[in-house]
């Protein structure tokens, strides 16, 4: 005769009240972090501002039921929209990450943990105008910056020693258990309550992977993390109602997390939660190209500069051999048909032939105009990976964070290229100098797509500063970007 279920409440699993005593309790105090954060707001907001140029993203953007107002609301960057909490974290998240060009942290778990301001932003915009409506002081951009550092530090932290790919599960769980954990505290939610709405983060079902890959690779993965972020605001506005939340919603035996979806393995962790992930995070600066491949692609261009000068073309290519990391050859080594701009954007060597033939890779590349010129194939198809252990070993080291390629060349009259080695991309922190320039750049590129001179300068004027930024009402910066 089996013995009776114990019915006895249990304490909060630790995991989650680490969580909640980071969001409420740690003080940032990290000038690196709150740097590279507001590099990374500018940079992210810029990613979303060139993904308004998308039709298939800009239909997913707006109010549920067309025509509804929401007084006071969030306001969507870039465009008109002012909407509730919950449908502008989903349109903002989703601007985002549509073109895969926001920054990127890679450990046993990949993702991109920028993909957080989404629900950060409108959230604290929300609040502000609610607070000024009601006389009351508004949020700053300080407090952004540091949900930012705070929503980072959980995904990436917990992404370091956990492998939910492995498990077919998305990353995008972590943007929800993050978001959820910064946003409940902005809401000023008690520590209960926050532990209350991160359990309920657990306790959705999660993303399958599936949209990411061969052959169901779509436009779903452009989203998710929009769907995520927003999922987040919804499940803290939920528990500041005072919802209950579920304990042992990871250890609990056959219903947990644990048991159900991570193989009864709980989760282990590097080190305790600080400012870390956002001080090392990777920005994509140059490519909008899955972070597996920027070096790859950095090794393209400079192959395709050495056959202009020697006169060869993709026509006099016999073969190329790209050495890698496992998780470049898991993700992104891609043989087939690529079906759509989705699929180009996570096939290596896709992300390869094309800087190899036209010296450039951008987000306009993986459309299909540019897709149906045949050379891309044929050079496809003669492009091969290999797996280096120690690129590998590199890739986990968490001193060196590498994300190594390495390429060459052969050609049909049985010459060859020497190989041309790349191990840390534009983006890395160890190429922080030369790549935050570049970064402004582009933010500067972007703002242009979809501002007149007069209201990029002031975009700028406050962007560029650190203290003039961090002081700014929350609401006064994003109407700074309303159209």
């Amino acid at each position: 005769m089996s013995a009776p279920i114990s019915n006895v409440r249990p304490k909060p699993d630790k995991v989650l009240v680490d969580i909640a005593d980071y969001v409420a309790k740690y003080k940032v105090s990290s000038k690196l972090a709150y740097d590279t954060a507001r590099n990374c707001l500018i940079d992210t907001l810029g990613c979303g501002l060139e993904a308004l140029e998308y039709p298939a993203c800009t239909k997913l953007l707006g109010p549920i039921v067309h025509g509804t107002i929401v007084p006071n609301g969030a306001r969507v960057p870039g465009t008109q929209f002012q909407l509730d909490p919950v449908k502008a974290a989903f349109d903002i998240g989703t601007m985002i990450r549509w073109l895969d060009f926001n920054d990127t942290w890679l450990a046993a778990e990949w993702g991109h943990p920028s993909d957080n301001l989404g629900g950060i932003l409108a959230t604290a915009d929300w609040l502000s105008r609610n607070a000024i409506a009601a006389g009351r002081k508004p949020l700053a951009m300080r407090d952004v910056l540091t949900a930012m550092i705070k929503a980072h530090e959980i995904q990436g932290c917990i992404a370091l020693e956990n492998s939910f790919n492995k498990v077919g599960l998305d990353h995008v769980v972590l943007v929800k258990v993050a978001s959820t954990a910064v946003v409940a505290q902005m809401l000023g939610l008690s520590r209960e309550e926050i532990v209350n709405a991160v359990s309920q983060a657990w306790v959705d079902g999660q993303a399958l992977r599936t949209y990411r890959h061969a052959p169901n690779t779509g436009s779903r993965k452009s989203w998710a993390a929009g769907d995520a972020t927003s999922r987040a605001v919804r499940l803290a506005l939920i528990a500041k109602t005072g919802e209950m939340g579920y304990p042992s919603v990871l250890t609990a035996p056959t219903w947990g997390f644990y048991d159900v979806l991570f193989g009864g393995k709980p989760f282990e962790f590097q080190r305790p939660y600080g400012s870390y992930v956002m001080e090392n995070v990777l920005f994509k600066i140059s490519y909008p190209a899955e972070f597996h491949a920027q070096t790859a692609v950095e090794c393209a261009m400079e192959i395709h500069q050495q056959m202009k000068k020697i006169g060869k073309t993709e026509a006099d290519v016999a073969r190329i051999t790209i050495r890698t990391h496992e998780a470049c050859i898991r993700i992104i080594d891609k043989k087939g048909p690529l079906n759509n701009p989705a699929d180009r954007d996570h096939c290596v060597q896709y992300m390869v032939a094309v800087p190899i033939i036209f010296g450039r890779l951008t987000a306009a590349d993986y459309e299909d105009d540019v897709a149906a010129d045949p050379r891309i194939d044929r050079l496809r198809d003669r492009i091969f990976c290999v797996e280096d252990a120690k690129f590998t070993k590199d890739y986990h080291d968490p001193d060196k964070r590498s994300i190594a390629n390495a390429l060459t060349v052969e050609f049909t009259d049985g010459t060859r290229l020497d190989e041309v080695v790349c191990e840390y991309p534009i983006g890395h922190r160890r190429r922080r100098k030369e790549g935050i320039p570049l970064l402004e750049a582009k933010f500067r590129v972007n703002l242009a797509r979809r501002f007149p001179p007069k209201q990029q300068q002031a975009i700028l004027d406050v962007s560029l500063d650190q203290k003039a930024l961090e002081a700014m009402p929350v609401h006064e910066y994003v109407d700074l970007y309303t159209i």
